[in-house]
């Protein structure tokens, strides 16, 4: 029997619309509008698609758009203060810098220069600790996008064994740590972990987040499980024609469906989720920050 298609495109438009009523809800009561600063250094392409897809969409909710567009050359001095400049604004309630940066750039010190209370990424190491310890936190948008897929379709993650594969500070570590909140049982699983297919045949969900294209067959899968897959990799397809690509998963989609009790598809699944959950930070983090009442279901 072929699992259910956790559809996370109708999901995803299903926040955005809680995130939309919360918006107006602001606007009318206390007149406030939520605005989301991203800033995008160089030319990379995929970058550019995904920015004006955020822009796109932080205006269609009702929010305040700002993007902030800079030369690949950029020195770390003038995107610090960027950002310091940024953090000081209060209309600017979240900021994203596009990573990747350009390599003359420090990541980590560009992403610790920003406010917590803003980074709507989830990235700042404060935000990384509150979230390790299990205390109110931004948390990262994919992270978070998985766990309201899983707890839409089971209620309650209580209990559950959960094995997470892949180890990035992006993905992994901190999906582990929502799902320990969520009190599952959770294993940590990577390239050098012994047995990888028993460790995941055991797991009542399975987290895909490698970069590795359908490196978790079917037969990998215990029965019944969820598969949550946050890989997107584009692979070779001689079958569209010469030279054309199709995109794949971490997990083997047509093994794993058949075994599987639900499972994301790519593309359609977890991606839509990070720019929904993105818009649901940035609500979240402008009703922090004004004293008022958080979003319901939007947050972790």
């Amino acid at each position: 029997m072929s699992a259910t298609i956790l559809d996370g495109k109708a999901f995803a438009a299903t926040i955005r619309d809680q995130v939309a009523t919360h918006v107006a809800r602001l606007k009318a009561d206390h007149n406030i509008t939520p605005g989301l600063a991203v800033v995008l250094v160089g030319e990379d392409p995929a970058s550019q698609v995904y920015v004006r897809s955020k822009g796109k969409q932080t205006v269609e909710v009702g929010m305040a758009s700002f993007e902030h567009k800079r030369d690949a050359d950029i020195s770390e001095a003038d995107l610090l203060a960027l950002v310091q400049s940024l953090n000081d604004d209060p209309a600017v309630h979240g900021i994203l810098v596009q990573l990747p940066l350009p390599k003359h750039l420090n990541e980590d010190l560009i992403i610790n220069s920003i406010d917590p209370a803003k980074d709507v990424d989830g990235f700042h190491i404060s935000n990384v600790g509150l979230l390790g310890t299990g205390q109110k936190s931004m948390v990262p948008c994919t992270p978070l996008g998985c766990l309201m897929l899983l707890r839409d379709h089971f209620g309650s993650l209580s209990g559950k064994d959960a094995v997470v594969i892949g180890r990035s500070n992006i993905v992994g570590k901190p999906m582990a740590q929502l799902l320990l909140g969520d009190s599952c049982t959770v294993t940590i699983a990577h390239s050098r972990t012994k047995d990888l297919p028993d460790v995941v045949r055991r797991a009542d969900i399975v987290v895909a987040a490698v970069g590795r294209p359908e490196m978790v067959p079917g037969d990998w899968i215990k029965p019944g499980a969820v598969v949550i897959d946050v890989g997107i990799n584009r692979i070779d397809a001689p079958e569209k024609g010469e030279g054309k690509t199709r995109l794949v998963g971490d997990v083997d989609f047509r093994s794993a469906v058949e075994v599987a009790g639900a499972i994301t598809p790519v593309p359609g699944g977890v991606g839509p989720m990070t720019i929904a959950c993105l818009l649901a930070n940035t609500v979240t983090a402008c009703s922090r920050a004004n004293g008022l009442e958080e979003p319901e279901g939007l947050t972790a």
